[in-house]
């Protein structure tokens, strides 16, 4: 890939990651329930599941998806009851000041918030759809394909470690400087909410005709 054009890339992947979605309120809220050490394997999640959609969408099955009507759909709904089971999930999470989860309450493990964050992300057609029209202005046809999509998963991937890392801080220091249960409490309804928006806007998004 010219670096020219990847610098264009990069410069567009930053504001992909920074733009507001389903990534960056699971991010903050596994910030706001697990502090910024434990909460950041969410974001491996998150970009495993980018790097999931670039391999889908460089195997060609991205297309099909976004072409059929039984794929898409079956994939656009079972993200947007993820996104809902995840919003109530955290509508219903314990409220425990940052005290307490230290002392020892359950929280999710590493590999239950990697696993979450890959969900996310792996299953919406919405990213699909929009690598499928994003990336292909990227790309030299002449070339390789390959090592350009090689390239183009490590740069979003890179990106989103950034973004999601400031979010997931920016939840973990609000959550640090909590002491009542009834604001972390009001607090978890505020993300389990925005989940839920999330489900629903996905649930509005249609294919391209």
């Amino acid at each position: 890939m010219d670096f020219s054009v990847w610098l264009a890339f990069f410069a567009a992947s930053w504001a992909i990651s920074l733009s507001p979605g389903a990534g960056a309120v699971a991010a903050m809220s596994a910030g706001l329930s697990h502090g910024f050490r434990r909460g950041y394997f969410m974001t491996f999640g998150l970009v495993l599941g980018i790097v999931t959609q670039v391999i889908l969408v460089s195997a060609g099955l991205g297309a099909l998806i976004a072409t059929s009507s039984l794929g898409f759909a079956i994939v656009k709904w079972a993200g947007v009851a993820y996104l809902i089971y995840l919003g109530v999930q955290q509508w219903r999470a314990p409220a425990r000041p940052m005290v307490a989860a230290a002392g020892g309450a359950i929280q999710a493990t590493r590999r239950q918030l990697v696993l979450r964050g890959w969900g996310i992300n792996a299953v919406n057609p919405k990213g699909t759809v929009f690598l499928l029209a994003v990336v292909p202005q990227f790309l030299d046809l002449k070339a390789a394909l390959a090592p350009q999509y090689l390239v183009i998963g490590a740069t979003l991937a890179f990106t989103d470690l950034v973004v999601m890392a400031g979010y997931t801080a920016l939840a973990a220091r609000v959550l640090a400087a909590l002491r009542s249960e009834s604001h972390i409490k009001t607090l978890n309804r505020v993300f389990g909410s925005l989940f839920v928006a999330a489900g629903m806007l996905l649930a509005s998004f249609k294919r391209a005709a």
